[in-house]
């Protein structure tokens, strides 16, 4: 009788313990997307190749969906309790999407989460997707090293590095966020005309080539 007396005191215990963690709760992170971008559609006519956008390489680091940033000199730390909705390579090749389906130039234009067929691809390295901090005040940085590839044979036909430094107008979270979607809006304005002009001039070599 004391025997099962006992066990039946263990299984209370077990149970209030159970019920009652010394460790904290965790708090869901918020979660941060760019905000929409409006880019200006192109007068231009169509162009008559495809083209694939395909999301940068990018470190370790950089290849989450943490929001970087840099306090202090090298010091490579993350924004606690936010997150990206994406990885940051990702993020880029959305917007980049957004830019070229805005400026309407490209009617052929897919990504590497469909992986299909195209003339072109525009990839590269992803090297910066971060907050500094310069003399107190806070600007988000973004740089890409683009490069500009024929999908039949891989063969490299541009490249171009490509930094964006956008003041945020408060360190506070929301507004560096706000600043990290005016710096995509206009990276993606600068590789979008350059990626038209290459891929144009690439077309038109080719058919001066043929007899």
């Amino acid at each position: 009788m004391k025997a099962t007396l006992r066990l039946l005191g263990c299984c209370a215990l077990a149970a209030q313990l159970g019920a009652c963690s010394i460790l904290p709760k965790t708090e869901a992170p918020d979660i941060y997307r760019l905000p929409a971008s409006q880019q200006p559609a192109a007068a231009s006519p169509a162009v008559d190749w495809s083209l694939r956008v395909n999301a940068p390489k990018a470190s370790q680091a950089l290849d989450s969906n943490r929001i970087a940033v840099l306090p202090s000199g090298d010091l490579l730390s993350v924004y606690k309790g936010a997150r990206w909705s994406d990885s940051a390579p990702a993020l880029l090749r959305d917007r980049l999407l957004d830019a070229f389906r805005a400026d309407g130039r490209i009617q052929g234009l897919s990504s590497d989460a469909v992986n299909l067929q195209a003339d072109l691809e525009l990839g590269g390295d992803l090297r910066a997707f971060q907050s500094e901090y310069r003399n107190g005040h806070v600007e988000t940085v973004i740089t890409l090293e683009a490069r500009l590839v024929r999908s039949a044979n891989q063969r490299i036909l541009a490249t171009r590095h490509f930094e964006v430094r956008q003041p945020a107008t408060d360190d506070k979270l929301p507004q560096v966020i706000s600043a990290f979607g005016q710096a995509a809006d206009r990276l993606a304005a600068q590789v979008v005309g350059w990626t038209l002009q290459q891929g144009q001039m690439q077309t038109l070599q080719r058919q001066a080539l043929q007899p």
